[in-house]
């Protein structure tokens, strides 16, 4: 049941479940989950994807990113996988959803229904090597700066919903 991702429709119904990455090389609807740690001094979390994943290798993303599980909530799949990936346990704030569909490398294709959480924390990652190259913060106006010099450098999903989490949140 871990390989499997919760489709939905528009309305975030759950519809049925097929395998991760079938549903990212068809490009199904499917429920996702996006992190967003803050530090108190208002710097982004960020971390470096790791090599071996099987979309996004090496990209710089949000702090976590993941699906939840089947007959999981949202919340508590981004919980888990902050911990899993970063090795931060905070409280966790919901912000918005948002649907995308974006292509992303080795012909696979993000469609996802996105439910986006925050936190504001100073604990330090603890990251898993397998989920996680390298992690930085990183201030909105140089990260703003510096996905415009070098988008390439950056998830799909992350330069698409960056402005709207940024314009939600007041720090």
């Amino acid at each position: 049941m871990k390989n499997q991702v919760v489709l939905v429709n528009e309305n975030d119904d759950e519809i049925g479940l097929m395998p991760k990455l079938e549903a990212h090389q068809k490009g199904a609807l499917h429920r996702a989950f996006s992190v967003f740690i803050f530090n108190t001094n208002g710097e982004l979390l960020l971390q470096q994807r790791a090599y071996g994943k099987y979309h996004s290798e090496g990209l710089w993303s949000n702090t976590c990113c993941s699906h939840p599980f089947p007959n999981e909530g949202a919340l508590t799949g981004a919980k888990r996988r902050l911990k899993e990936e970063m090795g931060i346990h905070s409280p966790l704030y919901f912000l918005y959803s948002f649907r995308y569909e974006a292509a992303v490398d080795n012909g696979l294709i993000e469609h996802e229904l996105d439910h986006i959480f925050w936190a504001v924390s100073d604990e330090t990652p603890r990251i898993n090597p397998e989920e996680v190259l390298d992690y930085k913060y990183i201030s909105p106006d140089d990260l703003r700066l510096d996905m415009k010099q070098r988008p390439d450098l950056y998830t799909e999903w992350f330069k698409i919903c960056l402005d709207d989490v940024l314009s939600k949140i007041k720090l």
